[in-house]
């Protein structure tokens, strides 16, 4: 098969498939005629080759697909008029916190914000298909170590941790990691219920924890964490 033929069997692809798709899924096209490396120069030619247009080629976690570009959304908003979900600043903040310091115990999270963190911010994480249990820590009661999950990546449309901006403060980071939702692709979108709002604490990066909770007002249903 030529390259010409074999770009033209891998935009196809990527334009009809629901997911993203590894190299490992577009090797499997060629029967592993196409070696990686191949495939990622076809793949950089395709990308370039559609960098004008209103479709973008994407690398995630996941994978390689097309996406609408940002710059398109608003227009393309029109046709779903659906208003995002809510989310309250508690679980931003909490999803900021395994973002940016995972893999992280409920415990840990909880020393960080200065309150006891609800177990239905962690379902609704959970649910959203952001965050996961990948292990337990080897102490007392071997509590749950919380981490982000590819799906948080791909709703950001990131490939990688480490794409996410380097910021010292839990506010800051809970700020970029909407802003970031609010202009991603596919489903990703969310709005900041403001009602919810509490103090932001010290997270400083890289991550290690700190030896005394910082104190924190309370607010809504959180309670002081002692």
């Amino acid at each position: 098969m030529n390259m010409v033929q074999a770009k033209r069997v891998l935009e196809t692809a990527l334009l009809t498939a629901g997911q993203p798709l590894s190299l490992r899924d577009l090797r499997v096209l060629f029967d592993d005629e196409l070696g990686a490396d191949t495939l990622r120069l076809i793949l950089e030619e395709i990308e370039f080759e559609w960098a004008p247009k209103g479709l973008e080629l994407t690398h995630v976690a996941s994978g390689w697909r097309f996406q609408s570009r940002p710059e398109l959304r608003s227009y393309l908003d029109r046709l779903h008029p659906e208003k995002p979900p809510k989310y309250t600043r508690a679980v931003l903040e909490t999803l900021a916190i395994i973002a940016y310091r995972q893999p992280v115990t409920r415990g840990d999270m909880e020393d960080i914000r200065g309150v006891t963190i609800g177990s239905q911010i962690i379902k609704q994480l959970e649910d959203r298909g952001w965050v996961e249990v990948i292990g337990h820590r080897e102490t007392v009661g071997r509590p749950s170590l919380f981490a982000t999950t590819r799906q948080f990546l791909d709703d950001l449309g990131l490939a990688s941790l480490d794409q996410l901006p380097l910021l010292s403060q839990v506010d800051p980071q809970m700020s970029a990691l909407a802003g970031m939702l609010e202009e991603a692709p596919l489903q990703a979108s969310l709005s900041l219920d403001e009602e919810s709002s509490v103090p932001s604490t010290d997270l400083a990066h890289p991550a290690h924890l700190p030896d005394v909770a910082p104190n924190i007002s309370l607010n809504g249903d959180e309670t002081p964490n002692t």
